[in-house]
């Protein structure tokens, strides 16, 4: 197949850039969703940008179940195209469409019947609870789109188009750009919704999204879905899951982190966690481009582990490492020289720079460090060793980043509570060092025997 060929033979540099690009941007695009929102609604009230920061983990939860399984179906897919198994390719994107429906099912009962609580855990002001719980009942019981469009997407890269991914976020995207301030703030003679009108530009734009992933997919020849392949196989689904499940906990960990974080920094003011909410949205334009790169990588990576080519996946890996060292080298100059300004977008209070100049500063010193571990966790996953990425990050996480940020925070103040992310992140990359050289022995050196 030509795909094949592509992943098979093109020069590695041109070949990582063309895979990852795309979906880097597609990645870029994806971060504007919660941007935008948060960007409009800061102007709209500081209580209603609070209210997102404390949604913000159900949503973190959503997208980690969509992203973890999609994961998993990109990986199965790239490497049974690689092995040559056409069926095998087929039944893992239609078993991956079925599992994301049933996912979004479970979603759609969390949305209805348990988000009221999940809000009232961090705020007992009405007006504040009103707003979160509306936003995160509306984002999770209408959130079949972005299970579709997510899966659809990496069902799409896993073939080599990169393109039409691509084009299917921007669209998205810009639908919501332009419903945001309509539905929020009530112009050209729509209501004014709040923080309920952001809402349902997100999922109306993530549906529109998904119906243009179904029509690609539909369209791609080298992926044909039937029927049979919609229905569930076990053996289908536990490879899918034995990278997706790994990669799902390590962003669902993020969401009690999260959860976590926004209950000890509240004690701080909701200065402090508006502040937090601006800073996770804001590292995401940083770390997105990051992730789209990983993923870029897996395919590559994963058809050429299949195939048995070494060489090709140690030069696509030293790529990878350069970009995103540029990127993250970028993200950390910028978060340490014009903080105050990309707090200014939303609409800031001087308390809220003060904070948030200091926090941003801090955390960026860590940004080249994670960008590496992420660069080297497309080889875990790609080789179906997901569950690495899950121990790192549990590590980081739990056993380092929670409990050094309540210990600095309670002795130290705020300030110093924001070196808890650098402690965290050397953990991380001693871990990702020593996983790395472990499988790199053990399954990459013995390609080339």
């Amino acid at each position: 197949m030509a795909q094949e060929n592509k992943m098979g033979v093109k020069p590695i540099p041109s070949l990582v850039l063309s895979m990852s690009f795309p979906i880097m941007l597609s990645m870029l695009v994806q971060a504007l969703y919660n941007v935008v929102d948060s960007l409009y609604v800061s102007h709209y009230s500081q209580d209603a940008l609070t209210a997102l920061t404390l949604a913000f983990p159900l949503q973190n939860l959503l997208i980690a179940v969509s992203v973890g399984t999609s994961i998993g179906i990109n990986s199965l897919i790239s490497r049974k195209l690689g092995a040559q198994d056409q069926r095998a390719a087929n039944k893992a994107a239609g078993n991956g469409i079925t599992v994301s429906i049933l996912s979004w099912g479970f979603f759609a009962l969390i949305g209805l019947f348990l988000t009221n609580s999940f809000i009232g855990f961090f705020t007992s002001d009405p007006e504040l609870h009103r707003m979160g719980w509306l936003y995160s009942s509306i984002a999770l019981f209408f959130s079949l789109g972005i299970f579709i469009d997510i899966t659809c997407e990496r069902i799409l890269q896993a073939t080599g188009d990169t393109v039409r991914p691509m084009i299917i976020q921007m669209t998205g995207a810009i639908i919501n750009i332009i419903l945001d301030p309509l539905l929020i703030f009530g112009l050209l003679g729509f209501p004014r919704l709040g923080v309920v009108g952001a809402a349902i530009a997100t999922v109306f734009a993530q549906h529109v999204s998904a119906a243009m992933a179904i029509y690609y997919v539909r369209k791609n020849k080298e992926i044909t879905i039937t029927r049979a392949d919609l229905k569930l196989e076990w053996k289908t689904v536990k490879d899918i899951y034995a990278v997706g499940l790994p990669s799902i906990i390590m962003q669902s960990i993020a969401t009690i982190l999260n959860t976590s974080l926004n209950k000890i920094i509240i004690g701080f003011g909701t200065a402090a966690v508006a502040v937090f909410g601006i800073y996770f949205r804001l590292q995401s334009f940083i770390f997105m481009p990051i992730f789209g790169l990983n993923s870029g990588l897996i395919p590559i990576i994963g058809y050429n582990y299949g195939a048995k080519r070494p060489k090709r996946i140690t030069a696509a890996l030293r790529v990878g490492i350069l970009v995103s060292f540029i990127i993250m080298g970028t993200g950390f100059l910028l978060f340490t020289f014009i903080p105050h300004i990309f707090l200014g977008w939303f609409n800031a209070t001087d308390a809220m720079v003060a904070i948030g100049v200091v926090a941003m500063r801090r955390i960026s010193l860590c940004f080249v460090s994670a960008g590496f571990c992420i660069v080297l966790g497309a080889l875990f996953q790609a080789t179906g060793d997901g569950y690495i990425t899950m121990i790192t990050s549990v590590t980081r996480q739990l056993v380092f980043l929670l409990p050094a940020a309540w210990l600095l925070g309670k002795y130290y103040g705020l300030d110093a509570l924001w070196f808890s992310f650098i402690i965290a992140e050397t953990a991380s990359l001693l871990l990702t060092i020593y996983y790395f050289i472990k499988l790199y022995r053990s399954k990459i050196k013995t390609l080339m025997a």
